[in-house]
């Protein structure tokens, strides 16, 4: 199920948060790689296993984990 799992640019604002960036670019929380523009960050992450980076994988299982928590949280509320 999470092979299916599409890394919008919310997720990777999301990853990237309590991670300082740096004055100019977006950090990859997977690889640690800085790029100039968010796009950059995405293309990176959707193209990264032919990079022979696992960054892909990173986002799309912390997503899959995210959303697990808030269906959790959902699921517990009253």
């Amino acid at each position: 199920a999470s092979s299916r799992v599409s890394i919008t640019t919310q997720d990777i604002l999301t990853a990237s948060k309590g991670q300082p960036l740096p004055q100019r670019g977006y950090q990859c929380v997977s690889c640690c790689r800085v790029f100039p523009r968010l796009c950059a960050l995405k293309t990176h992450i959707e193209n990264s296993s032919q990079e022979g980076y696992s960054c892909n994988v990173y986002y799309r299982r912390l997503k899959a984990l995210r959303e697990k928590e808030h269906k959790m949280q959902e699921a517990a509320a009253p």
